[in-house]
């Protein structure tokens, strides 16, 4: 049964549902300052993600070069590489690299010899150096440890540094004449 309302109370029944203009503005003032404290964070947990990974792959291709040279039982590269078919001599390491096996010593990718693994470049932002004895290539020997192409021991470290941003997210991997490779959190001031 329907009752009818009649008389003064008749309007109190009916009212509108929505939010004023003055809620409307409060939510959106709250959700453009939480944005403005989230945002700057997540882009900065982005690029120290960049960096670990990064740090990780070339950590990874550095072990993989050595195990192969030990299961080749013969020299194994990883040199710096634009294209994955050469290696370069200019630029970083962040312009990607490749691994193969170095048949006649010369630390060239020659006719003949097989790429074992080809890593393309880095994401724009971060630059991947290393120092003079592994600024170009790094060789394993058939026993697993680092040598230069005239024989001699080969050690040093790379460096990772973000290009912009803060530079809480450097990075280095450091290779021993052993061959054995580690990954260590870095300062400002190791970059160049």
């Amino acid at each position: 049964m329907r009752q009818s309302v009649s008389g003064r109370n008749a309007g109190l029944l009916w009212y509108q549902a929505g939010y004023s203009l003055v809620e409307l503005l409060v939510v959106t003032t709250l959700a453009a300052i939480l944005s403005m404290v989230a945002i700057p964070s997540m882009i900065e947990m982005i690029n120290s993600q960049r960096s670990i990974a990064l740090a990780s792959a070339f950590l990874s291709s550095l072990n993989l070069a050595r195990a192969e040279a030990i299961k080749r039982n013969g020299r194994t590269v990883l040199c710096k590489s634009i294209d994955g078919l050469t290696c370069a001599d200019t630029g970083g390491w962040e312009q990607g690299w490749i691994v193969f096996h170095d048949v006649d010593n010369d630390a060239a990718l020659d006719l003949g010899e097989q790429v074992i693994e080809r890593h393309g470049g880095a994401a724009d932002g971060l630059s991947l150096s290393g120092n003079t004895p592994v600024a170009n290539y790094v060789s394993f020997s058939a026993s697993g440890s680092a040598k230069l192409v005239s024989g001699a021991f080969q050690a040093g470290t790379f460096t990772l540094c973000p290009l912009s941003s803060s530079l809480s997210d450097v990075r280095q991997v450091v290779l021993s004449s052993t061959g054995r490779a580690r990954s260590r959190k870095g300062v400002a001031a190791d970059c160049p």
